[in-house]
């Protein structure tokens, strides 16, 4: 079974997304944040499921 990815801001999901990134969380190192080029762009709020850290600041 494929493991679906969500950008972390939009919840859209992810396949082949140009500019896409993921990285772990800056403040806990714990989770993944999954960022879509749009996202990104825009500029959109993300939530880290561990420790609640929002970015980008």
């Amino acid at each position: 079974m494929e493991k679906v990815i969500q950008c972390s801001a939009s919840k859209v999901e992810l396949s082949n997304n140009r500019g896409s990134v993921i990285f772990s969380c800056p403040k806990c190192a714990q989770a993944d944040i999954i960022r879509s080029f749009h996202s990104r762009e825009l500029g959109t709020k993300y939530t880290c499921p561990k420790c609640g850290f929002e970015g980008p600041n």
